[in-house]
């Protein structure tokens, strides 16, 4: 999800808080601790399939896991899962149906096949390269959109189109097109998005285009890293009392104080010295859906 790997448990953090509160301030935890590669538990990396079971995400979206996640077929109508060896095309059934319902709704707008990236493992946890993606909530979608429907295994080698660097400020003109906005629209226009993680250039280059309704923007949240991908979010399901709620988004399209406060952009400067920082313990009720059947 995010380009730049810094340690697990300080892009837990990180992304915890940038989900309550969606502020560049949140960066300086990205800078607590020792650049490194973020770590799966193979635990939960090497279990094959979801459990039995009625679906039940439980945690957080960056500490937790999923009871009874399902599988978005590797391909359907207006898209088409990329990297499929990874496994991590799982997820809870409404996170399934918004991604079908997004791949047909922009498929009869015109765009080609998304292709869509991570979303979570069989039972959630901790997933190399990611700080959320753990209770079957998140899925990444690429912004590149120039390719048919291909075979699955010349989906393994597909490389992302770059909008621009990670801490850019900056978007080329024209780097932007006008598909992969609206393609962001579509994503944030979805009934259970609560939001879509964009680079805060990005979400500036949208906050400077006319639209007839920019109620979405305000689902659109800056977030470094995500220069290549759009990061959809759903809320915790009905039902879901195990699942832990985000904190609601501001009002309005979110592209005032709250947006420029990450520009100039720069990249952080690992803190030296402390204690390192310990990530929080899974919630308990974990162990039994890694152990289920």
């Amino acid at each position: 999800m995010i380009g730049e790997r810094i340690a697990t448990g300080v892009l837990r953090a990180a992304a915890g808080l940038a989900a309550t509160a969606g502020l560049a301030a949140a960066a300086w935890l990205l800078a607590a601790g020792p650049a490194g590669a973020t770590g799966e538990d193979p635990a939960w990396s090497h279990v094959q399939r979801g459990s039995q079971g009625a679906p039940q995400p439980i945690g957080s979206y960056s500490n937790g896991c999923i009871a009874g996640a399902v599988q978005l077929p590797p391909e359907g109508p207006g898209y088409q899962i990329i990297r499929l060896s990874r496994n991590r095309n799982w997820g809870h059934p409404d996170l399934v149906a918004t991604l079908e319902d997004l791949a047909r709704r922009a498929a009869a707008a015109g765009l080609p096949p998304l292709l869509i990236a991570d979303m979570g493992q069989p039972r959630g946890g901790p997933i190399t390269d990611h700080a959320a993606h753990e209770i079957g909530l998140d899925a990444d979608i690429w912004l590149r959109l120039d390719l048919p429907q291909i075979p699955r295994d010349q989906r393994e080698t597909l490389k992302p189109d770059y909008i621009t660097g990670p801490w850019t400020d900056h978007i080329p003109p024209g780097a932007l097109s006008a598909q992969q906005a609206l393609l962001i629209r579509l994503a944030a226009t979805e009934p259970l998005t609560e939001r879509i993680f964009i680079h805060p250039a990005i979400k500036r280059e949208l906050c400077a285009m006319s639209w007839d309704d920019r109620s979405w923007l305000g689902k659109v949240r800056p977030w470094t890293g995500h220069n290549e991908h759009l990061h959809i979010r759903i809320g915790c399901p009905s039902g879901s009392p195990l699942c832990q709620e985000q904190a609601p988004t501001a009002a309005g399209d979110g592209c005032g104080a709250d947006l420029m406060s990450w520009f100039p952009m720069k990249p952080p400067v690992p803190r030296k010295g402390g204690k390192p920082y310990v990530p929080p313990p899974m919630p308990a009720a974990c162990r039994a859906v890694l152990t289920a059947p």
